[in-house]
């Protein structure tokens, strides 16, 4: 068996409305769909909901479910907020750099852009406290592929061993590292 791809990514939200309209003004997100009933179909549980999805581009799916009987949505407090995203990716450092002013137009806090030799990112929150990332490729991320490609079982063999961060990539990080 092999996956095909992700048909779609399912996050809870606090508000339906808010959360698709936050989408659409700020990611260009169009609203694709809503679903609401009064039981979970795959539990059969009396529990009404709303669920939206909505186009992120290429045939990808995000969506939400506002579940209004539920207690309000929490964060895991052991997990970093930085860990727990969902990343975009965008065509370029000059789109990159357009939404973060688009972003920061629309009042939301933006950090970055940030260097990752192989990719730039820039980071934010949406209303509903979910971390979005933007990403662009770097013009000379296919060597840098390559690269990472010829080492990746090497590095997670001695993570698994040591749980050490391994040094075979240490170099992704330098380019922004020298910069401060």
């Amino acid at each position: 068996m092999r996956i095909e791809k992700i048909h779609h990514v399912a996050y809870r939200c606090r508000d339906a409305k808010e959360t698709v309209e936050w989408y659409g003004k700020n990611l260009g997100m169009d609203f694709k769909l809503a679903i609401a009933e009064d039981f979970v179909p795959s539990t059969h549980e009396p529990d009404p909901y709303m669920h939206v999805f909505l186009d992120a581009g290429d045939g990808n799916v995000l969506a939400f479910f506002e579940l209004p009987t539920k207690p309000p949505m929490g964060v895991d407090p052991n997990t970093p907020k930085w860990v727990q995203h969902i990343a975009f990716k965008v065509k370029d450092r000059e789109t990159l750099l357009a939404c973060k002013a688009r972003l920061e137009a629309n009042g939301i806090e933006v950090l970055g852009p940030t260097d990752h030799s192989i990719f730039h990112s820039i980071y934010f929150f949406d209303p509903n406290g979910h971390r979005v990332e933007l990403a662009c490729p770097d013009p000379n991320e296919e060597p840098m592929l390559a690269r990472l490609d010829a080492v990746k079982w090497e590095m997670l063999e001695e993570w698994s061993r040591t749980k050490r961060a391994p040094k075979h990539a240490d170099w992704l990080h330098k380019r922004e590292l020298a910069g401060k």
